[in-house]
């Protein structure tokens, strides 16, 4: 045998090992090996369909459903909200005062206390309830009115150092603020219900300096000549 024919040969050979390695797998129950039925009828090709497609499972939970809750609407659980409305009273710059003053005596008569929810204003009635709201955070605080003051110009309240720090003023010592009155029948303030009218002014008597006493007068006896 000459090259040739062993070249072709082994090609030959080669080509009927591909062609059985690519041969089509049985496609249903009844194609044998062959790809040829029970009946000796080749095997029908199934046709494809489109895969169908499945919702993932976190659709089928129910969604979470966020309710925010706005302290200015007056909703609270105790209740339904308020439909008292309140109207604003003023606005302009806010600022503060304290341990400076602690201890003496305002222009009410009432002694200052930092730590007491109170304010200056020009010319509110003492014992006026006023909600100060920052416009800068949004942040409210109520206090009443039992001084007089400020008197810098741009600026319409004086806070107590612990009311200034409830809307976070003693940050920068000024911000600009509007000021609600609270009527008779009542109104809210930082999201809570409050009462109407006056607040009481505590007119307890300040510890003064005893007052100083008086040298005697010096008696200077005259004598005649």
């Amino acid at each position: 045998m000459s090259v040739w024919a062993t070249a072709r040969a082994a090609c030959a050979a080669l080509a009927t090992l591909l062609a059985v390695a690519c041969a089509p797998l049985p496609t249903t129950p009844e194609a044998g090996a062959d790809g040829v039925s029970a009946t000796g009828a080749p095997a029908a090709r199934p046709t494809l369909r489109p895969l169908e497609r499945q919702p993932p499972a976190a659709a089928e939970a129910p969604r979470s459903r966020v309710v925010q809750i706005f302290p200015d609407l007056g909703e609270t659980p105790d209740g339904p909200p308020d439909d008292l409305q309140v109207e604003e009273f003023e606005r302009g710059g806010g600022s503060w005062y304290g341990v400076q003053f602690h201890r003496r005596r305002t222009a009410s008569g009432e002694l200052f206390d930092m730590t007491s929810f109170t304010a200056a204003h020009k010319t509110l009635p003492f014992g006026t309830k006023v909600c100060v709201r920052s416009l800068v955070n949004g942040r409210e605080v109520l206090v009443y009115i039992n001084d007089r003051g400020p008197f810098t110009p741009g600026r319409i309240i004086d806070l107590s150092q612990a009311a200034a720090e409830q809307i976070q003023l003693t940050t920068i010592g000024f911000k600009q603020v509007s000021l609600t009155v609270i009527p008779e029948e009542g109104g809210r303030c930082a999201g809570e219900r409050v009462e109407g009218g006056l607040a009481p002014i505590n007119m307890a008597a300040a510890p003064r300096p005893a007052p100083a006493r008086r040298a005697p007068a010096r008696v200077v006896n005259k004598r005649k000549r």
